[in-house]
């Protein structure tokens, strides 16, 4: 399912071409992961705020930050939220803005994750953080004035990750799970390479750039047949909760996307997929005009995923 036709979704959007023209900076690829740019890339800082919400909160599950974001009334549910950033980078401030679109668009609370990174906490110590917040968020949303059959996980790029891994944790587990997934083109396939990897390096991220993160992530192992590093290929994906996967037609991680959301169907998973012609990696965290489109989407289909999780419940 797509919003608009994908016959040429492999072409670069002209805004964004002239975009990437006038940001070569922001568009280039990552570097090497020295100190100096993980502690930028790490910093407590966002984008210009585009939502006001009524309450912004920092505090912490254990030893893990988060910031709750909640608006004045009743909210449609809770949606635990996890940045990208390779596994390496990125923050609950430097993804603040995304936190602040998933609760505009969707009316829930949300709960931004600040998880272990890369190289100083390899896999799986983000996972574990993840989980954990969950499982708190599971537990304690009765304060929030939610049963914990409205609870939803959400992730961009190793967010996604994260996304998918808490929920294959979860049904592994047994007891209570999300309701739903938000996997914005989401990292899945570990360290293999398919075709969308190579077709569109370079363009804000490159082969190199995502070779180093999952070197950093995976500590130097072989995690591919790891389901929660790498959930692609997982030996079963039935039972997870529905799923709203997010690509972008020119990002290196498209075809993973796809393949884990034909995977998910096979499985018998809710699947509903989206993708945004000519929109390079990154392009929601970017704030392009495809991203006002896929927080829409996005808080749509959480609204109706909560709606009718209480129905059910």
């Amino acid at each position: 399912m797509s919003d608009t036709p994908v016959s040429d979704e492999g072409v670069l959007d002209p805004w964004v071409v002239e975009w990437m023209a006038a940001n070569p900076d922001r568009a280039a690829p990552g570097g090497e992961l020295v100190p100096e740019l993980l502690e930028l890339a790490r910093g407590d800082y966002g984008p210009q705020l585009t939502q006001e919400i009524d309450h912004v909160d920092d505090e912490h599950v254990g030893d893990i930050p988060i910031r709750i974001y909640r608006n004045d009334g009743d909210p449609t549910g809770l949606v635990v939220y996890f940045h990208g950033g390779g596994h390496v980078m990125g923050s609950i401030g430097v993804m603040d803005g995304v936190a602040r679109e998933i609760a505009h668009a969707s009316g829930a609370v949300v709960v931004s994750v600040g998880y272990r990174l890369a190289p100083e906490d390899p896999y799986p110590a983000a996972v574990d953080d993840c989980v954990a917040v969950t499982r708190w968020a599971l537990d304690e949303s009765g304060p929030f004035g939610l049963p914990p059959t409205a609870v939803a996980v959400a992730g961009e790029s190793a967010g996604g990750t994260m996304a998918a891994a808490v929920a294959l944790r979860l049904r592994d587990a047994g007891g209570a799970a999300p309701v739903g997934q938000v996997l914005i083109y989401p990292a899945v396939a570990g360290s293999k390479i398919l075709g969308s990897r190579e077709e569109f390096s370079g363009l804000v991220i490159s082969l190199e750039s995502g070779e180093a993160f999952w070197a950093a992530y995976s500590g130097g192992r072989d995690l591919d047949d790891d389901p929660y590093a790498a959930p692609l290929f997982a030996p079963s994906l039935a039972g997870l909760p529905p799923a709203l996967v997010v690509l972008g037609g020119c990002d290196m991680l498209r075809d993973e996307g796809r393949a884990y959301a034909e995977r998910l169907r096979a499985d018998g998973v809710d699947v509903e997929e989206v993708c945004y012609p000519g929109q390079p990696h990154g392009f929601v965290n970017f704030g392009f005009p495809a991203a006002a489109l896929a927080f829409e989407r996005t808080g749509r289909w959480l609204r109706h995923t909560f709606e009718q999780a209480r129905r059910s419940g």
